[in-house]
Formats: C-alpha cells, structure tokens, sequence
C-alpha cells in the first residue's frame, strides 16, 4: 500500500487529508491519474510531489511503504 498525503486546496477536494492506495512499483505519473479519477481531483498537474519527503518527478517509481504527498502551489500576500 502507497499512503499519499494531500494538502492545502487538494485536502478539501479529496475530502480528507491522507489515503491509501492499493499499488506497488508504480510511476508517480500513474498513481496521478487513479487519484484523479477516484477522487476527481482536477488540479493535482499543478502540485509538487514528494516521496519520502524528497521531491520527486513524475517518473520516479513509487513501492509499496512509500508515502508520496501532493503539495499545490501557495500564494500569499
């Protein structure tokens, strides 16, 4: 299982803070599109993504164990 973590705007848009994905040895890029489609998140293109608390691109490879977290762009004043 790839716990994922989603914050900010992504958090209220999933409806919760962290899920569960039944996956191994998947793309980040794969693991975006089955939460797009789950949890009809629209904006994660936008995100940066970790895995393991390090930044990671769309093909970095993500096991089963691993926490990958969703971070939308913030903007302030």
């Amino acid at each position: 299982m790839i716990n994922v973590l989603f914050f900010a705007e992504l958090q209220e848009s999933a409806g919760r803070d962290k899920v569960t994905v039944e996956a191994d040895g998947v793309s980040v890029s794969e693991l975006k599109s089955r939460l797009s489609s789950t949890y009809e998140l629209n904006n994660l293109d936008y995100a940066m993504i970790a895995v393991n608390e390090e930044y990671s691109q769309e093909d970095t490879v993500v096991k089963s164990g691993d926490v990958v977290a969703f971070i939308p762009p913030v903007s302030g004043g």
